[in-house]
Parts: structure tokens; sequence; C-alpha cells
């Protein structure tokens, strides 16, 4: 299928070189309406499915880096044909999507698209797929050294007793380290709260 110029110009930035076609591909096969985000701090990427007149629609973070981007595209893919294919008798991250998933990601990591590090992490990743990139944090570590802008730090690159600024303008004292999240204090109300070690903030 050939596709006209501005189509891969649209996407192509976005996402790793040699994938934009692809991608095209795929918005063409299920008739997709990708919209670009700007960050969310809740979600990377959203799909919603086709109801009445409206197509299927994708969105996702434009802040994401390129890797980043098409992992998360694939992830929404996922659910789309999920969706056509079980509709809603399946769990949204059961087995089922998981499979689909895999099958996806394997497509675009046999044209050798992400980088050795990227890849491997892939691979250990899909021996146990989570929801998304942030509930798999040695993943999301990976693809968060390829991000040319960032919010900040993520909070297990903290010292204990540094104090960080969230999102919202809220201010928090690192205090303890626990197995896999970190205890915090919030400096105006005193507190305590526990945060995963890839959450980014702001040091202050």
């Amino acid at each position: 299928m050939a596709f006209k110029q501005h189509e891969i110009e649209a996407i192509a930035h976005f996402l790793p070189d040699g994938t934009a076609e692809d991608v095209i591909a795929y918005m063409h096969e299920y008739k997709i309406h990708l919209k670009v985000q700007r960050d969310r701090k809740s979600i990377l990427g959203d799909y919603r499915p086709a109801h009445g007149h409206l197509p299927h629609r994708i969105s996702i973070n434009a802040s994401l880096n390129k890797y980043h981007f098409l992992i998360t595209l694939i992830h929404e893919l996922a659910h789309l044909i999920n969706h056509l294919q079980y509709q809603n008798k399946v769990a949204p991250h059961g087995a089922e999507w998981k499979s689909i998933f895999a099958q996806l990601l394997h497509k675009f990591i046999a044209k050798k698209v992400f980088p050795n590090d990227i890849e491997k992490a892939l691979h250990e990743s899909m021996r146990s797929l989570a929801a998304s990139t942030c509930s798999d944090p040695k993943l999301f570590r990976v693809l968060h050294q390829y991000d040319t802008s960032t919010r900040g730090i993520m909070i297990e690159q903290l010292q204990i007793g540094d104090l960080f600024q969230i999102e919202n303008g809220r201010v928090f004292k690192l205090i303890l380290k626990r197995r896999t999240r970190y205890e915090c204090e919030e400096i105006k109300t005193g507190k305590k709260y526990l945060f995963p070690g890839i959450y980014e903030v702001s040091k202050e």
C-alpha cells in the first residue's frame, strides 16, 4: 500500500526510524483516529472503541520518547484488536490481550527498530507482561534513559532527606526506602505517603 507523504511526515518524528509506514498501515487497516496529546500524568496512552459515527480512537502522550511512543501505541493497538476479537468478554489486560501485544511487539523487534538494551528489556518484560510500561520498573528505567525532555528525576535517584516537588506543587521529604516503594513526608501537612521509585519529580 502506498501512503501519502503528509501521512508519513505527520507521524514519523514521533517514531523510531523505519516504523512510520507500518504504523500508518495499522491506522488504515483498523480505521483509527490517532491523536497525539499533551502530557498526561496518569496515563501514557488511551484506546476508545468505535461508537456510532466515531472511529476507533487512540491517543498517545507527545512527551514520550520515540521508543516509548511506539511501545505505548502497540499497547493500545493490542486493546483495539482484543476488543474486536472478544468485545467485553475478557479482561482488559488478560491472557488474550497479552498474547496480541506480544505478537505485535515481536513484529517490530524482528525489524531491529529498538536499541539492544530496550530489546533485551522487552524480551524480559514479555515473560510476564504488565498493564503498562510504568508497571514494569526495569523496562521503564531503560526507556527513561532515552528521554530528551523530562519533568525531573525519579524518586529512586534521590537521597534520604532530599526534598522534592510533584506536579501539583506539593513538597515532600524522602525519609525511608521500603522494599519496592519510598516513604515520604509532605512538608505542609506532615502526612506520610508511599511513592514508587520510578515516580518522576522535581528536586527542591
